[in-house]
């Protein structure tokens, strides 16, 4: 070869480090999550282990992959095994050991219940590390897209039709069965297997309208017992006023049963066809975080089948109330106009949480005038919307309510785009919740391993 360049030879013999420890830099984020999950307290996992048949691997380096692979983008458990041989970073987490395919699959949805303490744990770690103390945060929803297509999506009126078809089928060719046997067709074999096809599928429709019927009637109960609490309200202000409300009388919900466009989907029945910001309508869920809006890490979150956020605020809330006291509690809260309510400002001050939930959508290009102004007079009451929309037009409520753009959606940004995290891998809502754990916990890590790196 030329000297103008290094000498490329594949044959030349070299000897690894003899040391694991060795392979990698002491910055690296696997070393980071070996040794933050070294001090998680896995009893849990390890005891539910019965120690029989052939030694298993160790639940701790089995979710140190996972924790490693899901904030590097690799989650698919063929991938993490393919990586146990591949790269030196899966490599070292999994200590030159190599876990096929279906054990890591099985330790995945075998402990998703456990995630949550996990999440919780980590949390903990980063309190101790002087990473985390809650105090401002900010909350924030995306569409996560199911391991489902919209395409099988099934409607009520579409099963009904689909029914009444593969009934008439079924008819017509046990009739045709029936003169394969008198006249001894030649095709009569066939005669049983396009039954037992139709009959296959018809089992499935059915199993959708029914479950399409008790979303009907579990609507309707939700239905019927806001409109009784809705009544209560409306007895207990006349009875305080002592006149009766002006306007008409709210009338009872009615039980009409499912409405022709009701849908199912048969391969996750629990996803729910959602409207997302970059593809259009698409088979997915909720999913929210709650984010520190000082170390943007995520310290709650949850899963929903709803499209609109109004209705995850409380659930939220739950979550923070149930962090441990040594994590802390918030002061503030930051959320758009997607979660503007009087039962969500009300919900956040029995928190004892101040609310920033946007009124409405901010207007662009403000004039400086705008954007520096102080609002006119004081609320009458320090709660409530009108408490809550003046506090929004402070300057303090506007920089504070501004940096939420830089803290939730930001996250989302990092989980889909740098971690790639587009869809769900598993199926079924209980499961997803366990994912999105996971994903979470991942996160943290990958930013915990950052802040420190700018601290030092």
């Amino acid at each position: 070869m030329s000297d103008r360049f290094r000498s490329v030879n594949r044959q030349m013999p070299y000897l690894m480090p003899p040391s694991l420890e060795e392979w990698l830099p002491e910055d690296h984020l696997a070393r980071f999550v070996v040794e933050t999950v070294e001090t998680l307290d896995t009893t849990a996992l390890e005891e539910a282990y019965d120690g029989r048949g052939s030694e298993a691997y160790h639940p701790k380096m089995l979710l140190a992959l996972l924790f490693y692979g899901y904030a590097t983008g690799t989650y698919s458990s063929r991938k993490i095994e393919e990586a146990t041989y591949d790269s030196v970073a899966f490599r070292y987490v999994a200590a030159n050991q190599h876990p096929d395919h279906d054990t890591i699959c099985t330790f995945r949805r075998r402990f998703l219940e456990e995630l949550e303490g996990l999440f919780v744990q980590i949390l903990e770690v980063a309190v101790e590390m002087g990473l985390l103390e809650v105090g401002d945060v900010a909350l924030d929803g995306t569409k996560v897209k199911a391991n489902a297509s919209k395409h099988k999506a099934l409607s009520y009126e579409h099963a009904c039709k689909l029914e009444d078809q593969l009934m008439e089928e079924v008819e017509e060719l046990m009739e045709k069965a029936e003169e394969a046997d008198d006249e001894d067709l030649p095709d009569e074999t066939s005669v049983p297997e396009e039954i037992a096809r139709r009959e296959k599928r018809l089992e499935k429709i059915r199993e959708a309208k029914q479950t399409i019927e008790e979303r009907a009637r579990e609507r309707h109960e939700a239905e019927k017992a806001a409109y009784e609490d809705k009544m209560e309200k409306r007895r207990e202000e006349e009875k305080r006023t002592g006149r009766k409300k002006p306007g008409p009388k709210p009338e009872p919900p009615e039980d009409t049963g499912p409405e022709p466009d009701d849908q199912v989907n048969l391969t996750d029945e629990e996803s729910r066809i959602m409207h997302t910001s970059d593809n259009g309508f698409q088979q997915a869920y909720n999913a929210q975080a709650t984010v520190c809006m000082d170390s943007h890490l995520i310290v709650g979150g949850h899963i929903s089948q709803k499209s609109n956020d109004k209705q995850e605020l409380k659930p939220a809330l739950q979550d923070l109330s149930e962090l441990p006291e040594r994590v802390g509690s918030p002061d503030r809260l930051a959320a758009d106009s997607g979660y503007y309510s009087s039962d969500n400002a009300q919900a956040c001050e029995d928190h004892r949480i101040t609310p920033y939930i946007s009124t409405g959508r901010e207007k662009h290009n403000q004039t400086w005038k705008e954007r520096f102004s102080e609002p006119e007079g004081t609320p009458e009451e320090e709660s409530g919307l009108e408490a809550m929309a003046y506090r929004l037009e402070t300057r303090e409520g506007k920089d504070f309510y501004g940096r939420r753009k830089g803290t939730a959606e930001p996250i989302f940004g990092i989980v889909k785009e740098a971690m790639g995290i587009r869809q769900f891998l598993l199926r079924g809502l209980e499961k997803v919740k366990g994912e999105w754990a996971l994903i979470r916990c991942a996160f943290n890590l990958k930013r915990m391993h950052r802040l420190l790196g700018q601290a030092t």
